[in-house]
This record gives C-alpha cells, sequence and structure tokens, in this order.
C-alpha cells in the first residue's frame, strides 16, 4: 500500500521531525554523504518513521527510527554547474538511503554560503496518508514507479522506496517530464537492507 506524502511551507522548528529539504539530523557517528568529487549530496528529505506506522500495516517499513534520503540531484534544482545525472539507473554514489532505529541522539548538519546565507532549500513540513493507486504520481514511500515505459524488466521484483516527482514550486524538473525512484528488491527491503538501494530516474 503506497504512502501519499503532502509537503508545505511551515514556520514550526522541523528539527528531529519528519521534513523535505532544509538540514539532515543525523546520528552523531554519521557523516553528511559526499559525491566522488567529495561535494556533498543533496538532502531530500528524513522521515520520522512511527509517523508512517498506521499507514503500512504489513510492516514493509521499520515503525522505529528514522530514514534519510540523499542524492546528486542539484542539477534538477536549477544549477547548470552541477554534474548532471542521466535517465535510467544511477551510479552508487551518487545516492544514499540511511537507516537508524536509535535516534535519541542526532546532530543538525546545517549548511551555507560564504554570505551567510543556506545552500539548501527551505525546510518543509511532511504529512502522510494512504494511498489506493500503487502507480500514482506524485510524492510517495512504496508502491510502484509512476513511469516504467522501458524500464519494465529492470523494476521487476522492485518496489519504490521512495518516489520523487516534479515541483515547479521548487523549479525541480527531470528532463521531459519525469520522475526519480528509490528502488529496492522487496527482499532487502524486509531484511532492512537499504544498501540494496538502486536509484532509477525515469523520464518521457
Amino acid at each position: 500500500m503506497p504512502i501519499r506524502i503532502n509537503v508545505q511551507p511551515t514556520q514550526e522548528s522541523l528539527v528531529e521531525k519528519s521534513h523535505w529539504w532544509g538540514f539532515p539530523d543525523l546520528p552523531v557517528t554519521v557523516k553528511w554523504p559526499e559525491n566522488e568529487e567529495g561535494e556533498l549530496l543533496t538532502f531530500i528529505c528524513q522521515v520520522r518513521l512511527k509517523e508512517i506506522a498506521a499507514l503500512d500495516p504489513e510492516g514493509y517499513l521499520p515503525h522505529e527510527g528514522m530514514m534519510w534520503f540523499f542524492a546528486d540531484m542539484d542539477y534538477f534544482l536549477g544549477d547548470e554547474e552541477a554534474q548532471c545525472r542521466g535517465i535510467g539507473e544511477w551510479e552508487p554514489g551518487t545516492y544514499m538511503v540511511i537507516y537508524a532505529k536509535e535516534t535519541d541522539h542526532l546532530c543538525t548538519h546545517e549548511y551555507y554560503w560564504e554570505d551567510g546565507t543556506l545552500a539548501v532549500l527551505e525546510a518543509e513540513r511532511m504529512t502522510f496518508e494512504a494511498s489506493e493507486t500503487p502507480e500514482e504520481f506524485g510524492f510517495k514511500l512504496l508502491g510502484l514507479p509512476a513511469m516504467t515505459e522501458g524500464y519494465e524488466n529492470e523494476n521487476e521484483g522492485l518496489v519504490s522506496l521512495l518516489q520523487i516527482d516534479e515541483e515547479e514550486r521548487w523549479s525541480m524538473r527531470f528532463f521531459d517530464c519525469g520522475t526519480i525512484n528509490f528502488m529496492i528488491p522487496i527482499e532487502a527491503l524486509m531484511k532492512r537492507d537499504f544498501n540494496e538501494c538502486q536509484l532509477v530516474l525515469h523520464s518521457s
């Protein structure tokens, strides 16, 4: 059962809460992941998993702790000098999923430009609701990719851990109408082996 993600601007503090963009609140032993050039991967979101427990009765996801998503996607947020990753499956090291069961000691990793302005988009509040459509567009946890044309075989046996759709409000586009999906084999998901994740950019 997919879980739809709604994202809204807010003035409330989102430290150690589920949120999209902003700064990640990571375990003290975990560094903000980097790409092969030593540049920080874009922090996408963090999910406080107790918030989705009631929407995941099958227990596909953990129901305690936190999950973080990162990917090398600044180019798709309008930074034309950033590395442009292509359509299809991305290379390992261009994305990362982190899961921690224990979240008692988290450290907020802040990132600013030299002039003191935010080097990330403003954090936005995330809320969750059940969806009846496994292949729907939008932002969601679980289910199947909304776009599979040309990738049917590659997606066999996989579920979409996180789907990211385009959003004009952030000037976020994936070539000509696309989505990004963090894909994972169902067996690896049930074993909580998030190192088995793949990232696939689908585009028409």
